[in-house]
């Protein structure tokens, strides 16, 4: 059960903190999670609760299990054949590694977007209207009303507006990851999870994108892994240091950056390594 089901109570994480507010529920609770690649034991008894209607970042250097915990929250991870894993992983009281739990009910409730802008090789309308299709939404006008809804949502609707029967292709890289964040709202999700959405955007996209998350967070919970400290500093509310496969800390995200808990943090954050 959530700790904040009574309203009162709100689980202290791992190097964390109970600061957040009250009523602000917990949507994923991570509990003693463990998870290996073949023999590579890859993740260690993370503990984690992430709240709603927030931004919550995951820094860290290269190969210490950012995007292979950010892929356990909708299951991607369990593409790879070797993958197996231990403790817990709740989505709004239920625990999503339990194989009853069926990979595409989560899907409808989690929408991912990753490193480089993938758009499908269709127009800009069937982009945007694929996952509503899937889930059996066939009227027009329903469909359209579900574009310019995701596309407004997105930032993108008026500049696209005029080209929606034109192949995705042809729009700009942050234009394409904006598509990708459109068609990603298009399914109504709670959770918006982000693998390094930036990394390969210019800085007037990269921009364009985090002033989009801003406004995305009145709505939707957002998850973002992130080699930019500076971008975890500006966009965050909370957010967690990764060390080979450990949370070293997790806290409120001006805290860790200015008055850090653990040495290994303000050496990461400081440059003295990663």
């Amino acid at each position: 059960m959530s700790p904040l089901n009574d309203g009162k109570k709100v689980k202290v994480d791992v190097k964390g903190n109970n600061d957040s507010p009250i009523g602000n529920e917990i949507v994923y609770d991570t509990n003693d999670l463990n998870l290996w690649y073949g023999q590579t034991h890859a993740l260690k008894d993370i503990n984690l609760s992430i709240h709603e209607k927030e931004v919550t970042a995951i820094i860290g250097p290269s190969g210490c299990g950012k995007s292979t915990y950010i892929k356990t929250l909708n299951r991607m991870v369990e593409l790879v054949p070797s993958v197996r894993t231990t403790g817990t992983i709740t989505y709004k009281g239920k625990n999503i590694l339990d194989k009853s739990f069926k990979v595409e009910d989560l899907r409808t409730h989690v929408g991912m977007v990753f490193q480089k802008p993938n758009p499908f090789p269709k127009s800009i309308y069937d982009n945007i209207t694929y996952g509503p299709k899937i889930h059996g939404i066939r009227n027009k006008k329903v469909l359209d009303e579900i574009v310019e809804k995701s596309l407004r949502g997105a930032s993108i609707w008026d500049e696209v507006k005029d080209r929606l029967n034109e192949n995705a292709y042809g729009l700009s890289g942050g234009q394409q990851q904006r598509l990708c964040i459109a068609r990603c709202l298009a399914i109504e999700p709670n959770v918006i999870l982000m693998d390094e959405p930036t990394s390969a955007l210019d800085p007037k996209s990269t921009l364009r994108i985090e002033e989009l998350m801003q406004e995305l967070k009145k709505e939707y919970s957002i998850i973002i892994v992130t080699h930019n400290m500076q971008q975890a500093a500006r966009i965050s509310d909370k957010t967690a240091f990764f060390l080979n496969g450990e949370v070293v800390e997790f806290n409120d995200t001006n805290k860790l950056f200015t008055t850090p808990e653990d040495k290994r943090t303000e050496d990461y954050i400081s440059g003295r390594f990663g």
